[in-house]
């Protein structure tokens, strides 16, 4: 890196910061998951982050927990049936190499063009479990959002099937984003063909990200009324995952944590003035 150069330029570069946390979970003894790839897309850039973030995120448990506790939802709706994933600003993630997926089932990476490209080059000669595809686009503008949507919905994969119960995964992504954007995502995944829609809401959790790295990359959206936003939507949840309550069964929570973990929580849909991070399957109703 040179010197002055922002650890994050944009929001982009997070993805680098996630995946060194991915890393150092891959490298206990104990890992809740195996992800080899992980350090390779860090990069020096990714533990760079690592080591400027606030002390409460330095050992990245919530993104370790958010991470765990997806792969098992993920998991869940296809035992269920789900036949697509569509990830939705994918940044550097690597699900589609590291979980058992059926080779045939179609999981669509949706990202800027440019990480997209970065991401491609990096994993040329890795193989993936499933039949993976990737396409670089702004979600940010509703026409090629739709013209995505039409697309990654339609027949695809080794037997060229369109989606029927498509579970669409939005992690780490809705933060970013003006309150605007997010209304405009939430209706364009009101499809038939979309049965699920996995996300992380955080409220007032700023200090967990008291760095000045994070200039670039603001939090733009915390829901006053968490759940319930989603709700109002026309999302009805089937799985709340409180993420600090999760960590401290995961034997991640930081130990002067846990004991918060003990009192009763926050209301997902009335969270109030208490900070709170969860984990939702939504299910169109």
């Amino acid at each position: 890196m040179t010197g002055g150069e922002a650890l994050i330029s944009n929001v982009s570069d997070t993805a680098r910061w996630v995946a060194a946390y991915r890393a150092m979970e891959t490298a206990r003894a104990d890992a809740l998951f195996r992800d080899p790839l992980a350090e390779r897309l860090a990069g020096e850039r990714g533990y760079a982050m690592v080591a400027a973030a606030s002390r409460m995120m330095r050992n990245g448990w919530p993104v370790v927990t958010r991470t765990t506790i997806i792969d098992d939802l993920i998991a869940t709706a296809i035992a269920e049936g789900c036949d697509r994933v569509l990830n939705l600003a994918a940044g550097l993630d690597t699900r589609p190499y590291r979980l058992d997926l059926p080779a045939d089932f179609v999981w669509i990476e949706a990202d800027l063009p440019a990480l997209t490209t970065e991401k491609e080059t990096a994993l040329a000669e890795e193989k993936p479990h499933c039949a993976l595809i990737r396409r670089g686009v702004d979600l940010a503008d509703p026409a090629a959002l739709g013209q995505f949507l039409d697309w990654a919905l339609g027949p695809l994969g080794p037997e060229n099937t369109s989606a029927a119960k498509a579970l669409v995964l939005t992690e780490g992504l809705l933060m970013y984003l003006k309150e605007e954007t997010v209304r405009t995502i939430a209706a364009a995944l009101a499809r038939a063909e979309i049965r699920w829609w996995v996300m992380d809401i955080t409220v007032k959790m700023h200090r967990m990200r008291s760095s000045s790295m994070f200039t670039n990359a603001p939090i733009e959206f915390e829901p006053g009324n968490g759940v319930a936003y989603f709700e109002d939507l026309g999302w009805r949840p089937r799985e709340i995952e409180h993420v600090l309550v999760h960590a401290r069964k995961l034997h991640r929570a930081p130990w002067y944590l846990r004991p918060f973990t003990y009192l009763r929580q926050p209301d997902p849909r009335k969270p109030g003035r208490s900070p709170w991070s969860g984990i939702v399957r939504f299910e169109r109703d």
